[in-house]
């Protein structure tokens, strides 16, 4: 037991504070023993701390706060919170900046070592590691050695010429010039499709700061034509060297399925050709509702293979669906406007009419009182809101019967359409059609403006028939060709030439000619090694 009267603490003993009542006999009972004395400085040291807990237990600074919330205990808590909380601020770490290490001097010798051991990027022209310096005994020349032969790659870009495109490879004036000359003989300049490369070599300089020698060119002309030019005696010469072409039509067939556009596509058909199938099928059929999943798409598509290993797809050239329980639908392209037409000779329809611009009506037809004159007057026409320079397109198949100035409706074209039927396009800023000329569908032919009497860009649209003026918006009509005569049989003897060819026919590899070589075309990862493209 420790301290007064009420108060004890329970005390941990060692073996050595423990003795025996009975130590001078010898005779030791477990059942009575005393304390002794600490006399160890370790015993003393555990006799001193156990009297500082006490004591400041008694103190109590640390209640807690959370208990008699104002009285003089709980301050004194407060009081040790704020002292133990100074003295750690007082010991909080400094973040002082560290003082670095000098600057290391570089002397030229110092730089140059540095350097050998530099990584650059062989992009750039550099490389790495190190490189012996030059002696006394290296003597510079003073010109470099210029290559025998230069060989490049050049691509003929849109807008370019076929010259400019060869003196920019570094081809002489005179010498592309007499290559441009050469080869308009053979086909014209403008023939040529941008995209085409051109392999040139380039011969030894004849003097110095002269531009070098043309010693030979060639380029695919055109699909079944290669050129090649080459010098010999001094001279150019002009090499043809025609490519046997195939062209038969390729065509593919196929279950329409849970999707026409996928369908196709998975059965080799491009994807522009099948964007312009469904299009074209589209002004028929419809093909949400009237195309079932059991139907069978039919695609003919213009397609030439080369002799040389090359394939090339072109336009569609027949379209067609065969349906379960009704007509097929058989549409074939025909005529220089490539228009498409039924199996009957009859030309695709065009059902009503298109907007002018693609924008809301602001004024309709009827009595109105006009904004400009101030009193009431006929309104003959269709006020359409666009902003201005919005392109005007013709509302169906016409002719141009009149361009120009028209009083009132300013800068106005006006197309007649057969059957005395009239369209009126005023208060144009810019005609883009001239008198006399044929318009289609859709065409372009002058821009939104506010010219004459207008108060603001806008469209002003006007429909006659028979010189009087009608509600444009009650008129709905179709336009479609017709087919006859000796026209008529000629279409129909190609469609039957069309029908007959065999799917997949023009897939199959050409069977070489006497004294031709099968070749295959160029891989891209082959090109690698092929001369550097420049431009």
């Amino acid at each position: 037991m420790a301290g007064g009267a009420g108060n004890t603490a329970t005390v941990t003993l060692s073996h050595a504070q423990i003795i025996s009542d009975d130590a001078g006999t010898g005779t030791t009972d477990a059942r009575q023993l005393v304390l002794q004395r600490a006399r160890s400085l370790t015993e003393k040291f555990e006799e001193w701390r156990l009297a500082m807990s006490q004591r400041f237990e008694k103190m109590d600074l640390a209640p807690d706060l959370a208990e008699k919330i104002g009285s003089g205990r709980w301050f004194r808590g407060v009081g040790t919170l704020l002292g133990l909380s100074a003295i750690a601020i007082a010991f909080w770490p400094d973040f002082a900046p560290l003082e670095a290490a000098p600057a290391m001097s570089l002397d030229a010798q110092a730089r140059d070592e540095f350097r050998s051991h530099m990584i650059l990027p062989l992009a750039l022209g550099s490389d790495s590691g190190r490189h012996m310096g030059a002696t006394d005994a290296v003597v510079p020349l003073r010109s470099a050695p210029e290559r025998p032969q230069v060989q490049m790659l050049a691509t003929l870009v849109s807008g370019d010429s076929f010259g400019r495109m060869l003196q920019r490879a570094g081809v002489g004036a005179a010498d592309a010039a007499r290559v441009s000359e050469m080869v308009a003989r053979t086909m014209p300049l403008g023939d040529i499709e941008p995209g085409t490369q051109v392999d040139i070599t380039l011969g030894r300089r004849p003097s110095p700061g002269s531009p070098r020698p043309l010693d030979a060119l060639a380029f695919r002309a055109r699909f079944d034509l290669e050129l090649g030019i080459e010098r010999s005696g001094g001279t150019l010469a002009l090499q043809r060297k025609p490519i046997r072409v195939d062209e038969t039509p390729l065509r593919i067939r196929g279950v329409v399925g849970q999707s026409l556009y996928r369908s196709a596509r998975a059965a080799g058909a491009p994807a522009s050709a099948v964007q312009q199938y469904l299009k074209t099928l589209g002004q028929q059929v419809d093909m949400e509702r009237a195309v079932g999943a059991n139907d069978t798409f039919d695609i003919i598509i213009a397609h030439k293979r080369a002799a040389t290993g090359e394939r090339q797809a072109g336009q569609l050239l027949y379209a067609g669906i065969e349906r379960s329980g009704r007509q097929a639908t058989q549409l074939m392209r025909w005529g220089k406007e490539g228009r498409f037409f039924e199996a009957s000779g009859v030309g695709e329809q065009r059902a009503g009419l298109v907007a002018p611009v693609p924008g809301s009506i602001s004024s309709r037809f009827g009595m109105r009182r006009h904004p400009i004159l101030g009193y009431r007057r006929m309104h003959a026409g269709m006020d359409f809101r666009a902003g201005y320079g919005t392109p005007i397109v013709a509302v169906t198949d016409g002719t141009v019967s009149g361009a120009g100035r028209m009083g009132g409706c300013g800068n106005a074209v006006r197309l007649s359409h057969g059957g005395d039927l009239q369209t009126r396009y005023c208060h144009m800023s810019r005609m883009a059609v001239r008198g006399g000329q044929a318009v289609r569908r859709g065409q372009v032919i002058g821009y939104v403006g506010s010219t004459g009497l207008s108060t603001g860009a806008h469209l002003h649209y006007e429909m006659y028939r028979s010189g009087r003026a009608v509600d444009p918006a009650s008129v709905r009509f179709v336009t479609r060709a017709q087919l006859s005569g000796a026209e008529l049989q000629q279409f129909r003897a190609t469609l039957a030439k069309l029908r007959n060819v065999t799917p997949g026919a023009a897939l199959a590899s050409m069977t070489p000619a006497t004294g031709e070589v099968e070749t295959a075309p160029v891989r891209e990862i082959d090109k690698v090694e092929q001369p550097r493209k420049i431009g």
